[in-house]
């Protein structure tokens, strides 16, 4: 028996870095607005007849192996920690064949691992029988993504891999929530664009530091914390009333904020395709993730979509085809 699962990436619109613990407590109300895109990543899961463990990343061209689950515990580092990290969370009781694949260019900045991370685990939850639901799976997710990269990690990632379509990621004191944005997704597939501009030179926003400075009481990263709340809440508003004008000015006043406070966010390229896409049609653009590098969102007029991409590739950056993925997670057996 083989099982097969793919979850989608996600675009961030507004509110992204405060979904990290415990900065969203210090904002009421706070909210990550994002959309699952149809760039998928992919696992395909077979027990052994043995103890081996073998695990295969098409997308990194890299594998490795272990004669049993014990010894990978015992193994000091990994090639590919992702894998290794999740199946030594789940234990399973055979040997097993795990290969991934991803959609999502290098360094993208559209939560590829994030998202791989939620097909893994529920492929191995489906083969271990470990009876997690979605939502402590996302729990899992986080924990184990925290391990990997050794800073803490937000949670808005995991929710459009988990659900697909719009959401409002609501981060409150009594939990996070996420609820389904209403969003009419033909008219929303017509004002989206996502441009891929390179792998990221640097890493962007610092977020361990940036939440150091928090806690220690730095004001001025407190109130660039404050206006990003802000932004969020009101672009979920503009979203969920289909206000398109309202979410392009939102847009460009997320990204004006953050590049005057996180220079490094931008690129040459990136500012070039700001300024000419504004004249094709574009109403507002923003990086996604972490920026330096990676990819890029257009939100543009109706029937501009075309006028925006043909003015990105002239600029020497890569349209990636793309629109919202209304799924979430997706697991099957197969014969």
């Amino acid at each position: 028996m083989k099982i097969l699962s793919k979850a989608p990436c996600r675009v961030d619109i507004a509110g992204g870095t405060i979904d990290i613990w415990p900065l969203y407590l210090f904002h009421s109300g706070s909210v990550t607005v994002n959309f699952a895109v149809d760039r998928h990543a992919s696992c395909s899961l077979e027990a052994r007849p043995d103890s081996r463990i073998v695990l295969r990343s098409r997308d990194l061209a890299a594998e490795e192996s272990f004669a049993s689950l014990e010894e990978l515990k015992a193994a000091p580092r990994y090639k590919l920690p992702l894998l290794a990290c999740l199946v030594r969370f789940f234990e399973p009781r055979t040997g097993i064949d795990l290969f991934t694949d991803s959609e999502a260019p290098a360094g993208a900045g559209i939560a590829g691992s994030s998202t791989l991370i939620i097909a893994v685990s529920s492929a191995l939850n489906r083969l271990t029988g470990a009876g997690y639901k979605l939502e402590k799976l996302r729990e899992i997710a986080q924990n184990v993504e925290a391990q990997i990269i050794r800073v803490p990690t937000g949670c808005q990632d995991y929710y459009p891999a988990m659900y697909g379509g719009a959401s409002a990621i609501e981060l409150r004191e009594d939990g996070i929530r996420r609820k389904a944005l209403a969003v009419d997704l033909d008219d929303f597939n017509q004002r989206i664009v996502v441009a891929y501009t390179g792998v990221p030179r640097n890493s962007g926003i610092n977020n361990w530091e940036v939440m150091k400075a928090h806690i220690d009481g730095d004001r001025r990263v407190h109130r660039n914390f404050g206006q990003i709340a802000a932004i969020a809440s009101a672009m979920r508003g503009a979203l969920e009333k289909a206000d398109w004008t309202e979410a392009g000015r939102l847009l460009r006043e997320e990204w004006a904020h953050r590049r005057r406070n996180v220079p490094g966010i931008s690129t040459p390229l990136i500012d070039r395709l700001v300024q000419v896409t504004r004249k094709a049609g574009s109403s507002g653009a923003k990086v996604c993730g972490a920026g330096g590098g990676g990819c890029v969102f257009f939100l543009v007029e109706r029937g501009a979509k075309e006028r925006v991409s043909q003015a990105i590739e002239r600029e020497g950056a890569t349209v990636l085809p793309v629109s919202v993925a209304p799924r979430g997670v997706q697991v099957k057996s197969a014969g």
